[in-house]
């Protein structure tokens, strides 16, 4: 059989379509490129907002119906329901099916119908399963699975359950092997890197520490961290961002900036308590890059409360903002809130209001960096040919151009110019 793989979503689920593609060539599957050429199609899904799962749905509902279909990833047991009436599949399961995915496909090409969806919450791959690597430079390792909150918005804890931490030794020699195959930037990607180890009696801190000592050219960029959990561990943790191995980059989500709010969204920290965790980060690395999320509209939020937000964003000054619209997801404590939601139109406005004031802010930050010289590691292709992408220790994007082949590369650069979400690069001598 031909099948096609395609993943959409975070990076967790970008890392678990590569596993899934992986397994399937290395059992004799023949990969291919569009749905037009495949007998069966997976499609790896993600349903962590509205918006994002109709256009998973969209997309399902183009795929011809002589062709088999196989839903995999968060939709499956975030919305099974919507999945059941609206989609004709031949086969679901749920995310971290891994090899798995080997059975079912081979099933469902004899003609079964497979609901598959029991060992999703509490699945965990290994690490050195074979995988079709979709970015020769980047390498995206899954250290933990699930996560420790209980957030009332959230419905990707319906779809990846508890906590389960991949243990030290196993990740250090997943990144062994993968230098050994020339991939030099790793993701460490979870629903909550600050989160990891918990189960196992280990932590953050001491998983970089480790990877830290192995003695190559490469760089770490950390995922998505709680503000709360990455505070229990904030001194070994600023020890371990200050070693070369490791980027420059935090990703802390806000979500608000009203401490109401946050209580109500069971965020477990008060926008003070943030702001001491990104000022520590500040203090012990001024240039460090700050990613940050906010929901616009969340129930209960009134006008002021999204001032309080509105401030905070100028407070905080950070060089990216993730702006979310709130959307009810299905089996949520949110979607139960109908009685204090905000109007539609009052969301959208709000959201355009946060998205042109961080795009103020990142360009005026991103004008620091102007005369900047020295070292970026290409890990993507431009989009205008003879363009390349390369990021700094602070993993800024820096769009360089060169008729040679940069990807994978060291090259020293100087930044000449600054835009909203990328520095403009030459390459230097």
């Amino acid at each position: 059989m031909r099948v096609f793989v395609k993943s959409f979503g975070c990076s967790s689920s970008l890392a678990e379509g590569e596993v899934i593609a992986g397994c399937l060539a290395a059992t004799g599957y023949e990969l291919v490129d569009s749905v037009a050429d495949a007998d069966a199609v997976v499609y790896n899904t993600c349903a962590v907002k509205t918006p994002t799962e109709d256009r998973a749905i969209t997309t399902l509902r183009r795929v011809p119906r002589n062709k088999k279909l196989i839903v995999a990833g968060c939709l499956p047991l975030v919305n099974f329901e919507r999945l059941r009436t609206e989609i004709g599949f031949d086969a679901v399961l749920g995310p971290a099916c891994a090899d798995r995915i080997v059975d079912v496909v081979r099933r469902v090409g004899f003609g079964e119908k497979i609901i598959d969806l029991n060992e999703s919450t509490e699945a965990m791959p290994e690490l050195d399963l074979p995988r079709r690597r979709s970015n020769p430079v980047v390498s995206i390792i899954p250290i933990n699975y699930g996560c420790l909150g209980s957030c009332s918005y959230c419905c990707v804890k319906h779809a990846r359950g508890r906590l389960r931490s991949h243990g030290i030794d196993e990740i250090v020699q997943r990144l062994h092997s993968d230098l050994h195959a020339g991939q030099r930037e790793f993701w460490f990607t979870s629903q909550d890197t600050a989160a990891y180890g918990r189960d196992i009696e280990t932590d953050l801190s001491r998983l970089l520490c480790n990877v830290c000592r192995i003695s190559a050219d490469f760089k770490v960029r950390v995922g998505m961290m709680t503000p709360n959990l990455a505070s229990d561990i904030l001194d070994d943790l600023l020890k371990s961002f200050l070693n070369e191995h490791v980027f420059k980059f935090v990703h802390l989500p806000l979500q608000s900036g009203n401490n109401e709010v946050l209580a109500d969204m069971r965020r477990a920290y008060t926008t003070h308590e943030f702001m001491q965790v990104v000022n520590a980060f500040r203090t012990a690395i001024p240039e460090v890059t700050v990613s940050t999320d906010v929901i616009c509209g969340f129930p209960g939020e009134d006008e002021s409360a999204f001032q309080d937000t509105l401030r905070m964003i100028e407070d905080l000054r950070p060089d990216v903002v993730n702006t979310s619209k709130f959307f009810a997801r299905p089996g949520t404590a949110a979607h139960r809130m109908k009685a204090d939601l905000v109007p539609v139109s009052e969301v959208k406005k709000r959201s355009t209001a946060v998205a042109a004031g961080a795009r103020r802010i990142a360009e005026k930050k991103n004008w620091a960096w102007i005369g900047w010289e020295g070292s970026a590691l290409v890990d993507e292709v431009g989009k205008v040919g003879g363009s390349w992408i390369g990021r700094n220790y602070a993993y800024k994007p820096i769009v360089i151009r060169s008729s040679e082949n940069l990807t994978g590369k060291s090259v020293q650069v100087k930044v000449v110019q600054a835009f909203e979400t990328y520095l403009l690069g030459e390459i230097g001598s």
